[in-house]
């Protein structure tokens, strides 16, 4: 260049950008990428907090479900249940009342009257009587206990059970050469008399209430 504005000497100016255009340009990129590791992060543990939440959700929403394996399971059993999921099936052990059932009063004990006064209280009680006396040489005096309720294999879950709420303690037989379908009450040692009636009362209606199966608790 000529005149006054001459560049002389061995040395050029150079042109450089201005150091704080710089610095603006990094700080503006250092903020933008701070932003977004704060909001990755942030999303991250919102993941972490709310997913298990979301999953426990799922879980009870699935176990609170019936599944069509479970309800096919009930409906097709072979027991019928109520609406308080009682099975109430006709497979059920039908429970007889006391004025079906025909009582043989022995006394295999040494003490003379407990046969006949056994036998009236349970004719006041709503049962039949049949024989009264002394008990058979099988049983006489061997009775250590309070007694022996004795009939056919079919009384085990019939009329034994029945008889049994009058004399708990009373010991249970059954002879599956035994025909017709009386059983016996054969008084021993410890008889000290019947139950209180209002004690087999309580029993006897404890016997003929619905019993629930084991799987009647059974949730889907």
């Amino acid at each position: 260049m000529g005149g006054k504005y001459r560049i002389t000497g061995d040395k050029y100016p150079r042109m450089r950008p201005s150091r704080r255009r710089g610095r603006l340009a990094f700080l503006a990129v250092a903020c933008v990428a701070a932003l977004g590791l704060t909001g990755w992060g942030t999303w991250q543990l919102v993941d972490v907090f709310t997913g298990d939440d979301e999953a426990a959700a799922a879980a009870g929403t699935r176990s609170g479900r019936c599944t069509a394996a479970d309800t096919a399971g009930d409906s097709t059993g072979d027991s019928a249940r109520d609406s308080s999921g009682t099975d109430v099936s006709s497979s059920a052990a039908v429970v007889p009342k006391p004025g079906t059932v025909t009582v043989n009063v022995l006394n295999a004990t040494t003490r003379s009257g407990l046969a006949k006064e056994t036998a009236d209280e349970l004719k006041k009680r709503g049962f039949r009587i049949g024989d009264v006396g002394n008990a058979p040489a099988k049983y006489d005096k061997k009775v250590a206990g309070t007694g022996v309720l004795l009939g056919p294999a079919a009384a085990l879950k019939t009329t034994l059970p029945v008889l049994g709420t009058q004399l708990p303690a009373a010991e249970r037989r059954t002879e599956a050469a035994r025909k017709g379908a009386e059983v016996d009450l054969i008084i021993g040692d410890k008889f000290k008399g019947l139950a209180k009636k209002a004690q087999a009362d309580t029993a006897l209606a404890a016997l003929n209430a619905p019993q629930p199966s084991p799987s009647a608790g059974k949730g889907c």
